[in-house]
């Protein structure tokens, strides 16, 4: 599936601000067996002073821009043409939960995809109890890790309900967990701490996905937003697999990968400082438009 896909976010401050510094995480890159990028660039508004194009320890594309003149707003836009071809497959060639761990410590590199980044706590990744006796509920009721990974998958959607207004974007996933309400960000980290508690190797993905309007009705331009879902190491034959629990079902050529991560903090479209004071609005639009 080819899809043009323009991303518009945007900053107004109000006021004038200044000596600002930001790390943008917006372009999609080519993933083997995932997407192949025909084309992607970015522009700022107010030009920047300085910008820098690069990859972060995750080998997501990044791009570092300062702005030292005053600016009262900043709006980013992302283009990308992007060619989606999942290399999918319902061929279960994951190990038992219990022989997981041999496969890990059979992983002798340290590199920005090996598993082993993929198993501990951060600071948006807590040890909840709760959230393990959910995760070891479920990996009773089946044996191969990819079975694991995909029954918690489907037993979250079930569980919880989507609500943008039930959470923020620092709400823990204790309290997400608890409400049993959230958004895609909520779904993803819940479903990784899941499986860290059970041992499995899991990270975020952010992203965009296709929205499908009703039947009869137009799509809408900018309906769609910046998705996030999370993926799962499971075993050496398997490697990792990605699943949408928001929408209950393994990523397809429906998702476009942004940036890979242990939580949103690693793949945050846009992290940085200023020199300001009070509050600012943000604006965002995303359109997904399907070529073919």
């Amino acid at each position: 599936m080819l899809y043009d896909i323009n991303l518009t976010l945007g900053y107004d401050y109000g006021y004038p601000v200044s000596g600002a510094k930001h790390l943008l995480r917006v372009l999609p890159d080519t993933l083997n067996g995932i997407q192949r990028v025909q084309a992607a660039s970015v522009r700022i508004s107010p030009q920047p002073t300085e910008r820098e194009d690069g990859r972060d320890f995750f080998n997501n594309r990044t791009v570092a821009l300062s702005l030292r003149e005053a600016h009262e707003e900043l709006e980013i836009t992302m283009q990308a043409r992007v060619e989606v071809q999942r290399q999918t497959t319902t061929l279960d060639l994951s190990p038992l939960l219990s022989g997981l761990e041999a496969e890990i410590g059979s992983i002798r590199s340290l590199g920005f995809d090996t598993p082993h980044h993929f198993r501990h706590e951060t600071a948006r990744l807590r040890q909840v109890e709760a959230i393990a006796k959910y995760a070891h509920a479920s990996a009773s009721r089946t044996q191969t890790v990819r079975a694991v990974v995909q029954e918690l998958g489907y037993r979250i959607h079930e569980d919880f309900a989507y609500d943008p207004d039930a959470t923020l974007v620092d709400t823990s996933i204790a309290e997400a967990f608890a409400l049993k309400r959230g958004v895609c960000q909520d779904f993803a980290h819940i479903m990784i701490a899941a499986c860290h508690a059970l041992g499995i190797p899991a990270g975020y993905v952010s992203g965009f996905i296709r929205t499908v309007p009703p039947e009869g009705e137009e799509r809408l331009e900018g309906a769609d937003a910046m998705h996030a879902w999370m993926r799962a190491w499971c075993g050496r034959e398997a490697g990792w697999i990605e699943f949408d629990p928001t929408n209950a079902m393994l990523a397809s050529d429906d998702h476009i990968v942004v940036a890979y991560g242990r939580d949103y903090g690693d793949v945050s479209p846009v992290v940085g400082v200023l020199q300001a004071g009070g509050r600012h609005r943000i604006r965002q639009s995303v359109d997904v438009r399907p070529l073919s």
